[in-house]
């Protein structure tokens, strides 16, 4: 944890425990305290590669699904248009893109089955 990042590994020691000099204790204590603490310490989050804490994570998920349905329910939804940008995206820095559906629509069973009769021939 000190080769990783000795100050944030300091902040945390020293916001936990109230440990201000770690040097001056036994590295088997330092070892233990450093172990225990949080998940969402700021050492622990830079070690796993964490972008923001679990609950944070979860709380824009959950923001997400619930603007998505909102804009689901809403003209511009209703044509595909003006999608509300991902939170969790934001967070991460990055664009998720959404997975390209395997789902398939057909205006009439004889579309259907030209369709039906494509894909079983590929095979």
């Amino acid at each position: 944890m000190i080769a990783t990042d000795e100050n944030a590994l300091i902040c945390d020691l020293a916001e936990t425990y109230h440990v201000y000099d770690y040097k001056s204790l036994p590295a088997t204590l330092v070892a233990t305290l450093s172990v225990g603490l949080r998940d969402d310490s700021r050492i622990k989050m830079k070690m796993s590669g964490a972008k923001a804490p679990h609950d944070i994570i979860l709380l824009s998920v959950v923001v997400d699904e619930i603007r998505a349905l909102k804009w689901m329910l809403s003209d511009d939804g209703q044509k595909g248009i003006n999608k509300p940008p991902s939170l969790l995206a934001m967070i991460y820095g990055e664009e998720i893109t959404e997975s390209k559906s395997d789902v398939m629509t057909f205006s009439s069973p004889e579309e259907y089955e030209e369709a039906k009769q494509k894909i079983l021939g590929k095979r």
